[in-house]
């Protein structure tokens, strides 16, 4: 009741949370790197941002103001939030500079699929979805799987924010620890980055098959012609 009193007061949309998730988001990095105490508030905003991912959506079904624009904004803020974060873990060396590549390669690619389903005509859910297979549908649009992916981010994300807080650099708020608990420390990340990696090339893969045909189709998927005008 607290929170739909706050949301009536404040009058927030689904698109005004996404914006300042990802204002949360750039927030939190630029406080990375500041000092062991700075790392630790990075880490709560981290978890503030991917908890406002999950309260988009949710203002978006109760007040039924889901949009194909705002469904846009949503990835977008998505794939700003996934590549800040892992650019700037990759530029301190705690991950590979391949990884942000990955995600942002990834990206580049599902969301310019999706925009020539958008121009023949597919919207992002609905019979009239982009994606009609049913593997397709619960790999990228249910609500598993979008739950699945944002756990792992914001795991993935406060790991290497409260290893770069305890035990990196010089303001390391647990220095002096054992060579093999680094190494352990080290290996974890290293489990996490990965299964974030994968489980995102897996929620690509159906856009990846299914707007193949965008391509080889000339703009036309399954017969449908492309009836929308050339200026999208």
């Amino acid at each position: 009741m607290v929170l739909g009193l706050w949301q009536a007061d404040m009058g927030w949309t689904p698109n005004k949370v996404t914006l300042l998730r990802v204002g949360v988001g750039f927030a939190a990095v630029s406080l990375f790197g500041r000092g062991g105490w700075a790392n630790l508030a990075a880490v709560g905003l981290t978890v503030a941002a991917i908890a406002l991912d999950g309260l988009d959506g949710h203002l978006a079904r109760r007040k039924n103001l889901a949009t194909p624009v705002g469904a846009q904004l949503d990835i977008l803020g998505d794939r700003m939030i996934e590549n800040v974060y892992f650019t700037y873990f990759a530029v301190v060396g705690m991950v590979s500079l391949w990884l942000p590549v990955f995600f942002f390669a990834r990206g580049a690619a599902t969301d310019f699929l999706r925009g020539l389903a958008m121009r023949a005509g597919h919207s992002g859910w609905g019979a009239n979805a982009m994606l009609q297979t049913w593997w397709g549908q619960a790999l990228v649009a249910s609500r598993w799987s979008r739950g699945i992916y944002a756990t792992l981010k914001c795991l993935c994300f406060c790991y290497l924010g409260l290893e770069l807080a305890l035990t990196r650099g010089p303001v390391a708020l647990l220095g002096g620890l054992a060579p093999d608990a680094h190494a352990a420390i080290r290996i974890g990340a290293e489990v996490l980055t990965g299964l974030t990696a994968a489980f995102c090339l897996v929620r690509g893969l159906p856009v990846l098959a299914e707007g193949w045909r965008y391509i080889v189709g000339g703009g036309t998927r399954r017969g449908v012609k492309k009836e929308m005008p050339e200026a999208f």
